[in-house]
């Protein structure tokens, strides 16, 4: 699925959505955002058991359903038509909150506006005066969840990059990004950098370098 032609490289969003499939634990309760992480639940492999939960009440949410048979009552948090797996529970908003900030959520994959070096992360507002209040549930998921990933395209539309020393939006959370997916590297958050773990076919260290503000190294075992 990879793009190796000369005007684009890197993995696809496809590519990144698959890329944090595989590396979800089998059993694992798993939250997504919006964009790039509700690919998520299309990408799980077959002999993997994975239960994902919206915010807005469901707890075994499916793959998203074929155009034809969409139910116009069935959506994640998003406002996007989903399915649900055998076997799902519908709950009360209030309580599907109680179950974030109770801890009881393995995994979340949030978007990203911006990522700070130090795991900080901002993904619900531009800091503009008029700027709709949006951060719906990414604060109580960055505070109850214990292991936080974010996929996002390294850069945005006009070349700036993402991955930065400090964020200039304002914070979801300070500190609660584990590990960074992007269209050029995987990314494992330390204490002093951003660790690259993996490139994309085709890209180099330096490469990504060029295109991340904040300071990154290679990843040792």
């Amino acid at each position: 699925m990879s793009n190796t032609s000369q005007e684009v490289l890197g993995w696809e969003r496809a590519d990144i959505a698959l890329n944090i499939a595989l590396d979800i634990p089998d059993g694992s309760i798993v939250n997504l955002g919006i964009g790039i992480p509700e690919m998520v639940a299309a990408c799980i492999p077959a002999d993997r058991e994975v239960i994902f939960h919206t915010e807005n009440g469901l707890l075994g949410m499916g793959p998203p359903p074929d155009p034809d048979s969409e139910d116009p009552e069935l959506i994640n948090a998003g406002k996007r038509h989903i399915t649900a797996i055998q076997g799902a529970a519908y709950f009360h908003h209030a309580d599907s909150f109680v179950m974030i900030r109770g801890g009881h959520i393995d995994l979340c994959v949030l978007g990203a506006m911006e990522v700070s070096e130090n795991g900080d992360l901002a993904n619900w507002s531009m800091g503009s005066d008029d700027a709709a209040p949006a951060v719906g549930g990414a604060m109580d998921l960055v505070a109850g969840v214990e292991n936080i990933v974010v996929a996002t395209m390294h850069c945005t539309r006009k070349g700036r990059p993402k991955l930065v020393r400090s964020c200039s939006y304002p914070l979801t959370g300070i500190g609660v990004v584990r590990r960074i997916y992007t269209d050029l590297a995987i990314m494992d958050v330390s204490a002093q950098s951003l660790e690259v773990i993996r490139l994309a076919p085709g890209i180099d260290f330096d490469y990504v370098q060029q295109r991340t503000e904040a300071e990154l190294t290679i990843k040792t075992a």
